[in-house]
């Protein structure tokens, strides 16, 4: 990417009316919800499935969830009514219908057992399989952190596959897709064609999302601490991306009584 990086510093809260025409994307861990010590530990409460709802319906429907995590995980945690991207844009569906997605490669069961290998005897590392990709997650032991990303370089090296960097994380999954070109896909149709496209994040993950957004004359939002980026606005933490789409719900209401 060749996109100029901004420091958090100089980014501006969003401002409400960002959302009046958006196509609105949504990381979920870290953005969504908050970060827990084991992929299973997320809560999707009530209150956040209401505010995904009125949001989605005060934009038309234009609101869709891009993940790292797969689909079925996605669907696993209450968000199946919702219009899904997983795994970095490997995956897609519509609320209701099949999985969009490639097959599972026999590569990534090749990675998956290398990986419980390496973690067997290092307690606190966590081998997270996915539909068509695995993760090592060193949250809990730290220590092990260089360790992890030379043996994840390592087997993606020898079977062809791409390291996707997370927080405390290390994913292997096919190439050819990440969350800018899930964002790139799913404007060319409805619900979100036609909507400016708005894309909130948390993660270095999250950065193609942002470039996207801005190529297609829209905007990212950055959630979280401070670090260089392309996103062009920044929200603190998670209770106040929620508090934002709140917001955002309220001014969409206003609008249409006003109208």
């Amino acid at each position: 990417m060749t996109e100029t990086l901004l420091s958090p510093p100089d980014l501006p809260a969003p401002p409400v009316t960002l959302l009046t025409e958006a196509a609105l994307f949504l990381d979920f861990d870290g953005t969504l919800a908050p970060l827990a010590d084991t992929p299973d530990g997320v809560d999707v409460g009530d209150d956040l499935l209401s505010i995904l709802a009125r949001s989605r319906d005060a934009l038309g429907g234009r609101l869709a969830i891009v993940s790292g995590r797969s689909v079925a995980t996605l669907r696993d945690l209450g968000l199946g009514d919702f219009l899904l991207a997983g795994t970095h844009g490997l995956e897609f569906a519509r609320p209701g219908e099949s999985v969009n997605a490639p097959p599972r490669p026999p590569a990534i069961d090749a990675v998956e057992a290398a990986f419980h290998i390496f973690a067997d005897d290092k307690p606190g590392l966590l081998v997270e399989r996915k539909s068509i990709s695995v993760g090592l997650h060193f949250r809990r032991a730290p220590i092990w952190s260089e360790d992890a990303r030379d043996l994840a370089e390592r087997l993606a090296q020898q079977h062809g596959l791409t390291v996707q960097r997370g927080k405390m994380l290390y994913e292997l999954r096919p190439g050819g897709a990440d969350k800018g070109s899930a964002v790139r896909k799913l404007m060319q149709d409805a619900p979100m064609a036609g909507g400016v496209p708005l894309f909130i994040g948390d993660d270095v993950t999250d950065e193609e999302g942002f470039a996207a957004a801005v190529a297609l004359g829209g905007a990212g939002i950055l959630v979280g601490a401070p670090r260089s980026t392309l996103a062009t606005f920044s929200l603190e933490q998670v209770t106040a991306v929620r508090h934002y789409l709140t917001l955002g719900i309220a001014e969409q209401n206003f609008r249409r009584l006003s109208s």
